[in-house]
């Protein structure tokens, strides 16, 4: 299996500082602008924490807390597991001081990139995220865009999460963003998984440009795509897959911007005739469909 010892496929526990699960930085990734970090609270815990020069938003994995953000406090409801629901969630800026703390516990992900407006922290209520239904055949999956280009105001920030049905691959056909130029966009991304079902289990591949992992992911595992293709995701009959994408680049508005692997961009096309996989979406705001 390869990805491990080029750096790109972070094992659960690998990455892990103190309270966080799983710290992504530019300096640790070798890049410039995206970051991740997944905040593990046990009943009664509370972390507080500087965003410094990235905007940062709190996304719940598991359980519900309360944000605070330079004096204003944001109560999310989250969810009892990334399957579940859509979740709701708060935005802080850069340079703010902020406060998450949970009376159950939970699992929150802290998706955030450089940026240089600073905007105003704000609430994103789970009923404005749009759900996208993308793919069809065994290629569907569900988008949910808290974050994209289209969805929530950031300044460089672009977070979604996708849930694929076991059995399904997503991100595919494979693509990549990693040349400034029509149609494309320069952006660092990082893929954070969470996997239905016990012992599950999934696969990564990314491939091109100096780059080459094949990673079988697990529950809390994350991926680095700094550039090539990337895709597909893979999710094992049984075993339904989550996973969280944030990028960030140096392009001057927000964009997703990609560019198909040309061998395959023609599974695109053959959608027009297939019909889109009947469990998707899985869920809503309002619970699992």
């Amino acid at each position: 299996m390869t990805g491990e010892r080029d750096g790109l496929h972070l094992r659960a526990g690998s990455a892990a500082e103190g309270e966080f699960r799983l710290t992504v930085t530019p300096e640790s990734a070798g890049w410039a602008y995206s970051s991740l970090r997944v905040l593990e609270l046990s009943p009664g815990g509370r972390v507080v924490f500087e965003t410094g020069d990235s905007e940062t938003i709190v996304l719940p994995l598991s359980g519900s807390c309360v944000v605070g953000v330079d004096g204003e406090v944001f109560e999310l409801d989250g969810r009892d597991h990334v399957f579940a629901r859509v979740t709701d969630f708060a935005y802080a800026p850069r340079d703010a001081r902020v406060t998450v703390s949970s009376a159950a516990g939970g699992r929150f992900a802290l998706p955030a990139a450089r940026c240089e407006r600073r905007l105003a922290a704000a609430y994103g209520p789970a009923e404005d995220v749009a759900v996208e239904v993308r793919g069809a055949g065994n290629a569907t999956r569900q988008v949910n865009n808290f974050a994209s280009p289209d969805g929530f105001p950031c300044d460089r920030l672009v977070a979604v999460e996708v849930l694929t049905p076991d059995g399904n691959w997503s991100s595919y056909p494979p693509h990549k963003h990693d040349e400034a130029r029509d149609g494309e966009a320069v952006l660092e991304e990082i893929y954070y998984f969470e996997i239905g079902g016990e012992d599950g289990f999934g696969y990564q591949r990314v491939y091109g440009s100096g780059a080459d992992a094949l990673a079988e992911v697990r529950e809390g595992d994350a991926v680095l795509v700094p550039r090539g293709y990337h895709g597909p995701s893979m999710a094992a009959p049984g075993y339904p897959m989550y996973y969280l994408n944030v990028l960030a680049g140096p392009h001057p508005e927000r964009t997703m911007a990609c560019c198909d692997d040309p061998a395959h961009h023609w599974v695109r096309a053959s959608w027009e005739t297939q019909d889109t996989d009947p469990r998707v979406p899985m869920c809503d705001a309002g619970g699992v469909r």
